[in-house]
């Protein structure tokens, strides 16, 4: 079983820590199916050398858009040796036609139920070329299989995902494509959930559900169920959640959570009736982020740049809201027509999408005709506004936005050690060290021992609704 390095990862450079962030989960969890009398490895390029000189039965690989390329090189490769190939994943799922020629067998969309089918109809000698993935359910599942996972080359080996998709259907989501044909988002059983929870060792959990508060009733009683496990821990949400779902928020602070990744996607509302991001229309984000810093949760922003309402302008903006209102971290992204999305789909109708080198399909490159910028622009101000965010300047400034020592150091201590210590983070991980890191991860999400705050300071920043921001343009503001 083989996750192929995605082309952003193979710098002969610095090796960036989120590429060493998390093991290969989806691979793991297929490996649960196998027999006992079923020998199987799993290997991620992303840390550590693929052999090719090895002669298995059977190569499975999942497949990326950044790694379509590498994906294919290693299954021709196994192919002419011998081995029957099987292919799946978001690509393969978007784009099953080019993965035909490649593989044996291709899968589309989650593997639940076509996974176990492909080893029946295997073993009976009569297997199917093409599986597409129709009944939802992880009622079935097995326990992953995490001592095929090298713990020691990750610096998050206990991540875990407890549902499938999301809930909400946005234009630019990748994984919207995934989940057609059948449910969009379904969860875990709760006591399945925390049984798989209680055999990772130590504090540490990385929950990485697309949007964990997706079932409320789901969520809060995980919530409850993690109470007392003295876990910490990181996840992702949306705006909506943070607003809309203070109890569950809360049961979730109390079992651990310290820091939470949002998609505000946009500081221009225009954008997001347009994206049908709904979950996000009309929403306070300054209100939210204080919510979070209230209950003591760090915050990963996430916000896409080059929507067509964005001007040369949306840069400086965008950075200036995020360090004003104190996010930790700030993730940025190239608004990016994925193959099989609706976006997609209205770019090309219109002749917007410029090339299909699926190499640069990585968020950090320009692949379509921006509306209101230009292609240079865009990708200009997408580096810039990464800079500016975590220049030191800034960082102090977001740091001296939370009330408390405490607070400040550990917003220093997050956002820094993301984003500044890139040779320390390269060095860990080609020793094969990084794991050694994660106790100081530990005390950073705890606040070096501190406890949430239970109000908000009268020094933080005040609250206003998006409509409100000065960072609207006119036409934004107008359109809300």
């Amino acid at each position: 079983m083989i996750l192929p390095a995605l082309t952003e990862a193979t710098s002969p450079f610095f090796r960036p820590i989120k590429y060493s962030l998390f093991p290969p989960l989806g691979l793991a969890t297929l490996a649960a199916y196998l027999g006992d009398d079923d020998e199987v490895t799993i290997c991620d390029e992303h840390v550590e050398k693929l052999r090719l000189d090895d002669e298995p039965d059977l190569v499975v690989i999942q497949v990326y858009i950044t790694s379509a390329r590498r994906s294919y090189e290693i299954a021709d490769h196994y192919r002419r040796r011998g081995a029957r190939v099987v292919l799946g994943g978001l690509h393969v799922t978007s784009l099953p036609d080019e993965a035909a020629s490649h593989a044996d067998h291709i899968f589309m969309g989650p593997g639940e139920d076509t996974w176990p089918q492909f080893l029946d109809d295997l073993r009976r000698g009569a297997p199917a070329f093409r599986y597409v993935s129709h009944e939802r359910t992880l009622a079935a599942l097995p326990p992953i299989r995490r001592d095929l996972i090298k713990r020691h080359l990750y610096l998050v080996p206990n991540s875990i995902v407890v549902s499938r998709g999301c809930p909400h259907v946005c234009d630019f989501c990748y994984k919207v494509a995934f989940f057609q044909g059948g449910k969009q988002f379904y969860t875990m059983e709760v006591d399945r959930a925390l049984a798989e929870i209680d055999r990772l060792p130590g504090r540490h959990l990385y929950f990485l559900d697309d949007h964990l508060f997706g079932n409320p009733n789901f969520a809060a009683a995980l919530f409850d169920g993690m109470a007392g496990m003295g876990r910490l821990w990181q996840a992702a949400g949306t705006v909506k959640s943070v607003l809309e779902q203070p109890v569950v928020l809360e049961k979730a602070v109390r079992s651990g959570l310290r820091s939470l990744f949002v998609g505000f996607e946009t500081v221009n509302s225009a954008n997001l009736q347009d994206q049908r991001k709904y979950q996000n229309i009309g929403r306070d984000y300054s209100e939210a982020i204080r919510r979070l810093h209230d209950l003591g949760v760090m915050v990963n922003g996430s916000f896409v740049f080059g929507m067509d309402h964005d001007g040369p302008d949306v840069f400086d903006r965008t950075v200036e809201w995020a360090v004003e209102n104190g996010i930790e971290t700030a993730t940025y992204h190239i608004l990016t027509p994925y193959p099989d999305t609706a976006l997609y789909r209205r770019m090309d109708a219109d002749n917007r999408v410029l090339h299909h080198d699926w190499d640069l399909f990585d968020t950090r490159h320009v692949v379509f005709k921006p509306q209101s910028l230009t292609p240079q622009q865009l990708e200009d101000g997408y580096w810039r506004a990464y800079r500016d965010f975590y220049r030191w300047g800034a960082i102090w400034r977001g740091a001296s936005s939370k009330a408390g020592l405490r607070s400040r150091l550990r917003h220093l201590a997050y956002a820094g050690g993301w984003k500044k210590f890139e040779p320390l983070w390269d060095l860990l991980i080609r020793s094969k060290q990084v794991l050694h890191a994660l106790p100081v991860l530990e005390t950073i999400l705890t606040g070096f021992g501190s406890r949430p705050a239970s109000a908000q300071s009268s020094d933080a920043p005040s609250s206003r609704p998006l409509e409100e921001l000065p960072i609207l343009d006119e036409e934004a503001r107008a359109s809300a």
